[in-house]
């Protein structure tokens, strides 16, 4: 059952927007490398407002996600691409319906 999720939140810089984009794009790859990422979903909430929600199962599922290559990728390229630092939320789902 799907309990454990996370909400990132990114402001890009003026003109890293593209590059934000990029990097999300290839966030879904290695997303779909995780088994415990049970779903992932990249946003554009605005022009230069960008997000993740991804689920799991578990707690050591959320947990490995935090620690593996997206997260690493996006942080190492914050400081170049982010106008704040990220906002990275754990929430719990309390409700899902899926296809």
């Amino acid at each position: 059952m799907i309990k454990y999720a996370l909400f990132a939140r990114f402001e890009a810089k003026p003109g890293k927007e593209s590059a934000v984009a990029d990097i999300l794009h290839t966030g879904l790859a290695l997303a779909k490398q995780e088994p415990g990422t049970k779903y992932w979903f990249a946003l554009r909430l605005s022009e230069r407002v960008f997000g993740v929600f991804d689920a799991f199962e578990t707690e050591d599922a959320r947990q490995g996600h935090l620690n593996g290559p997206i997260a690493q990728a996006l942080m190492a390229q914050a400081p170049e691409l982010f106008a704040t630092p990220p906002s990275i939320e754990p929430i719990e789902v309390l409700g899902l319906k899926a296809a």
